[in-house]
């Protein structure tokens, strides 16, 4: 009740001030005219302040507005440049404003997409990373409010639309389609092993690790995966099999391909070896005198028996199921294959392999900081093809077959890699580096720093690997296949 009474005292009291306020403005204008000889009457007198009051008053409010529209003028005109920006990724762009009249301005809408403005002595730098959440690209409003010359206490500020455009981030347009269990040979969509290997006294062995991903271009389209892998270890020879086989991406049933491939030279090299005293024997022979062509052509003829044929079995399996295949050409199911095996010796790692097509396989040392190729990538008759198992020319000539064939003995190494160019692409970039050791000492850290535990007995390797697999690399889209012996 006392507020009431204070703010109705406060009212009158205003009033009452006007009131004489103008009391003593009407007798200043009256005594003006009286001293020019006017004496006007009530009526004349109202007439004459409304006229004076209401002409300055309008006066002044178009003064005031054109000098608004001045300023509005020169900040629509003004040079704002917003470049598109992509959702997930770091956003800068400077600009220059610096608009006489204009004494403060702000833009509104940055926050929801996580950027923000920070003024420059002659402009303003939006910048920051572009938050994916929620926000999948388009266009996004933006409001330049800024504060003319002039602008009296209670007034708003003026505005000028913007429009900041954000392209989606690339990977959540892509599509991922399992691929339908009726598909003729059928593949599941990922692949992983993982396989241990005890220590033997009191020595910690070497395991292998391997994983498949059936690429992104695939899974857009639902199709199937058509790399292959398979790893073996014999607890009583001691000897690794490996094989990895990519599968042509043009041909219908290269996936069968792949699988036929890795699956039957696998299967022969498992046989050739349970009994591998007569090879063993060429390889201690080899070691103790290297330079003996002698021991040189009886390796040479082991390996070409166990690895050679493992290669020609596969091909042979390939070619009976494309004339089992009603309508299938052997093309049809076109593959590369690398394929090795080694063992751990007393006076080191003996490895032999062969390999036909594209992707790498390389013997890795961290610590010698080298990395040996066990064969180069085949280039085919025009840019980006290569050669396939399917092939029959690979065996045609003995001469140029004996050289997909190599057999090296290693003190130690770090890690025996295989993989399908889905990775070797992606990683190297180019054939000449993959003769790089600090492209394989960038790839090992690639591995570690993105959860890859390559240690003793790490049986979840197998699924870091996998999840290692999706990495993002723009414009590589490839089924992704790696194996290592580690």
């Amino acid at each position: 009740m006392n507020d009431s009474i204070e703010r109705e005292q406060n009212k009158q009291a205003c009033s009452a001030e006007r009131e004489n306020g103008g009391l003593k403005v009407k007798e200043y204008f009256l005594d003006v005219l009286h001293r020019m000889g006017i004496d006007p009457t009530d009526n004349e007198f109202t007439d004459f302040e409304n006229r004076l009051i209401g002409g300055l008053w309008n006066k002044i409010k178009q003064e005031r507005m054109d000098e608004r529209l001045i300023i509005k003028n020169a900040v629509e005109s003004a040079p704002i440049t917003l470049p598109n920006g992509r959702v997930g990724e770091q956003y800068k762009a400077l600009n220059d404003f610096s608009i006489e009249g204009v004494e403060d301005y702000e833009i509104v809408g940055l926050e929801a997409v996580g950027l923000n403005c920070d003024k420059t002595d002659n402009g303003f730098v939006i910048s920051g990373l572009v938050q994916p959440e929620d926000i999948k690209g388009g266009d996004f409003p933006l409001i330049l409010r800024y504060k003319p010359k002039g602008l009296l206490e209670g007034e708003e500020w003026l505005e000028r639309k913007l429009t900041l455009i954000l392209n989606p981030d690339p990977r959540t347009l892509w599509k991922d389609i399992p691929t339908p269990r009726d598909t003729e040979y059928f593949k599941e969509d990922s692949q992983m092993q993982y396989v241990k290997v005890e220590e033997k006294d009191g020595i910690p062995r070497k395991d292998i690790v391997a994983a498949s991903q059936r690429g992104r271009s695939h899974a857009h389209e639902g199709k199937p995966r058509d790399d292959h892998f398979l790893l073996h270890y014999c607890d009583k020879t001691e000897w690794y099999v490996i094989a990895v086989a990519d599968g042509a991406g043009s041909a219908k049933y290269s996936r069968e391909g792949s699988r036929i491939a890795c699956e039957t030279a696998v299967a022969h090299c498992k046989d050739a070896l349970a009994d591998s005293s007569e090879f063993e024997n060429a390889i201690q022979l080899f070691a103790d005198n290297a330079e003996s062509q002698e021991a040189r052509k009886l390796v040479g003829d082991k390996i070409y028996r166990i690895v050679g044929n493992a290669a020609l079995k596969a091909h042979n399996a390939i070619k009976k199921e494309s004339e089992r295949k009603e309508g299938a050409k052997l093309k049809d199911y076109a593959t590369t294959l690398l394929l090795a095996i080694c063992k751990r010796f007393e006076f080191g790692w003996a490895v032999a392999s062969f390999w036909v097509g594209d992707g790498a396989m390389c013997i890795y040392d961290a610590e010698k900081h080298t990395a040996d190729m066990l064969g180069m990538p085949d280039e085919g008759e025009f840019a980006g093809q290569t050669r396939f198992l399917t092939m029959p020319e690979i065996f045609a000539d003995t001469a140029s077959f004996y050289q997909r064939l190599r057999f090296k003995i290693y003190p130690d190494f770090t890690a025996l890699m295989l993989m399908t160019d889905g990775v070797s692409d992606p990683k190297f970039e180019t054939d000449a580096n993959l003769q790089n050791p600090e492209k394989w000492d960038a790839l090992w850290k690639d591995l570690a720093e993105n959860g890859v535990e390559l240690t003793d007995d790490n049986e979840k390797s197998q699924e870091q690997l996998l999840n290692w697999l999706n990495f993002w690399d723009r414009g590589n889209h490839d089924d992704r296949t790696i194996a290592i012996l580690y």
